[in-house]
């Protein structure tokens, strides 16, 4: 079934489940769109934006003080539109405690194999985080493993470990999953499994005392400095809870990961040929290696912000559409070419928290609030993986089966007017009906992922709001432009990640435009209304990855 067949069926649903909470399954009321026409605004997106990412905030970055004024500002400002605390005690905030790990790793990681020994040389070859929340972190005499892509996943018939015992080993891993066939796994569109994420969970499950990621561009999504910058300083998680761990989680660029293959005897590309089959088995590598080093343990608090619009409907107030945006960014970290060393963020995401504080202001301004509450949750932690919501998810203010929908943001559009949407999750739930109505009627189409082997909808805080069964959304940036040629925006995407995306650089200037943004925030809320209205919530499609977790939370509530 092909996406605009899927999404017509959908439409179609959705008329059903809409029919009686408005006149039409989509209709915004004239009052509801003059509302989004005087809150949703340049100037309201522009200021949120220089205040979260100026020098001042020194890039928001985990329990700093830049991070204690974000959330003092953005409680601040949900007070002052008049919603009402949503976060632990009767405050503003869901606190999140935190462990940051500040690896003191060695200059040169030392390996020794039969064709003599290998240097791999920090930042330039290798860039490491320690496992362990502990003091010391140390992989003593242990060989190494190539285990393929790493990946255990029965129901794709996949099995990269075939029952090999790699405990105390360094597992070498390659980066995304199985992307050559749409026969397995979905083809180019990265899943989890093909996050660094689950790749140190799978090594940790198997008892393994250390992982190599090897990075290329095409298999990661960005270059080389993203994992300088991302690796490079304090590393946070939360605390951990007796799960297992390895010692060490590393990444090394594809010259270096070669070279120390060589020394074995072995050849990557020789590897990776073998790594794409189901009948792959670990391929031991003739190398020994030892690694020690001290880690400055920190624990301290960050928190979530949490707005609350109670609903207005007797029975449908206990439901809720959650909102959500990640405050943080990476704080002060090594300089660029410039000098520079505060990483902003403003795309990344104080554009995105701009969006959620526009739309708030917009629900509150409404001359009836919706039927459902809603819950406006600026997230910690986003770029230390994912912690702010993954906490919130394990600690809900509302019970899974009673959130309605997710509708996240993280960046936004700041190039110009958009003949299309992006929209990341698209074909996954019964939202694609919501989502297409509100573009079509902007003059626009939505368009899914368009950039699938990036893994987009598994790398922000939708993806725990899907775990625990919620339908979510996520809107990714436009690559066609009104007024310009048809490859600029695919382009312009591309160029930004190579030279921006987590980097100083990552600032609004007098180039950024607006029009497009106040779009798209439009979407979201517009969206938000009508899943708020409507007398039944959304749904996963049959046999989505996320349907069990649905049907597991809503039988919980009955």
């Amino acid at each position: 079934m092909t996406n605009r067949l899927r999404s017509s069926v959908l439409s179609f649903v959705l008329l059903l489940s809409f029919g009686a909470a408005q006149a039409g399954p989509y209709d915004v009321p004239e009052s509801v769109q003059a509302v989004a026409k005087a809150q949703i605004t340049a100037g309201a997106l522009e200021s949120h934006i220089r205040f979260l990412a100026s020098d001042a905030l020194e890039g928001r970055g985990p329990a700093t003080r830049g991070d204690e004024l974000a959330r003092l500002y953005l409680a601040s400002e949900l007070q002052s539109l008049g919603y009402l605390p949503g976060g632990e005690k009767g405050g503003w905030e869901q606190t999140v405690d935190v462990v940051g790990t500040t690896a003191q790793l060695p200059a040169v990681w030392s390996f020794t194999g039969k064709n003599g020994n290998v240097d791999l040389k920090l930042s330039e070859d290798y860039i490491a985080g320690s496992g362990v929340q502990t003091p010391n972190a140390n992989i003593e005499n242990a060989g190494l493993v190539f285990v393929g892509y790493g990946i255990e996943a029965p129901e794709y018939k996949w099995n990269d470990f075939k029952g090999m015992d790699v405990r105390g080993k360094v597992l070498v891993m390659l980066n995304n999953d199985p992307d050559w066939d749409p026969k397995l796994f979905a083809g180019k569109t990265r899943l989890y499994y093909g996050r660094w994420v689950y790749k140190y969970e799978s090594a940790a499950r198997h008892g393994a005392a250390g992982v190599i990621i090897v990075h290329t561009t095409p298999s990661a999504g960005y270059p080389w400095q993203v994992v300088q910058s991302s690796w490079g300083g304090e590393q946070f998680e939360l605390p951990a809870e007796g799960e297992p761990r390895v010692q060490l989680k590393g990444w090394a660029t594809e010259a270096a990961t070669r070279r120390l293959l060589a020394a074995a005897g072995q050849d990557l590309d020789k590897l990776v040929t073998a790594a794409k089959n189901r009948n792959f088995k670990p391929v031991p590598i003739a190398l020994k290696t030892s690694i020690k080093f001290d880690n400055k343990v920190s624990r301290v608090r960050t928190a979530n912000v949490a707005g609350l619009l109670p609903g207005s409907d007797p029975r449908l107030k206990d439901e809720v559409v959650i909102y959500s945006a990640h405050h943080d960014h990476f704080g002060v970290g090594d300089p660029d070419s410039t000098g520079d060393k505060i990483y902003n963020g403003a795309e990344d995401n104080a554009s995105g928290c701009s969006q959620l504080l526009a739309i708030a202001r917009a629900m509150a301004a409404l001359p009836e609030r919706p039927r459902r509450s809603v819950l406006m949750l600026f997230v910690a932690g986003e770029e230390q993986g994912l912690l702010g919501s993954k906490y919130y998810s394990l600690h809900p203010t509302f019970a899974p089966g009673r959130i309605a929908a997710n509708i996240n943001y993280d960046g936004g559009n700041f190039r110009g007017r958009a003949k299309d949407l992006t929209y990341i999750g698209y074909g996954k739930s019964s939202l694609d009906g919501i989502v297409n109505a509100i573009v079509e009627k902007q003059g626009r189409h939505v368009v899914p992922d368009q950039f699938p082997d990036k893994g987009y909808f598994y790398r922000s805080d939708q993806f725990n709001f899907a775990k625990i069964g919620a339908p979510a959304m996520y809107f990714g940036r436009s690559t066609e432009y009104i007024g310009k040629p048809a490859d600029w925006g695919r382009t312009q995407e591309e160029e930004w990640t190579e030279h921006i995306y987590h980097q100083p650089s990552d600032e609004i200037t007098s180039e950024w435009v607006f029009d497009g943004m106040i779009e798209d925030a439009s979407v979201g809320f517009y969206s938000g209304w009508l899943i708020a209205q409507a007398d039944a919530m959304p749904t996963w499609n049959p046999g989505d990855e996320f349907e069990a977790a649905r049907k597991k939370a809503l039988e919980a509530v009955k």
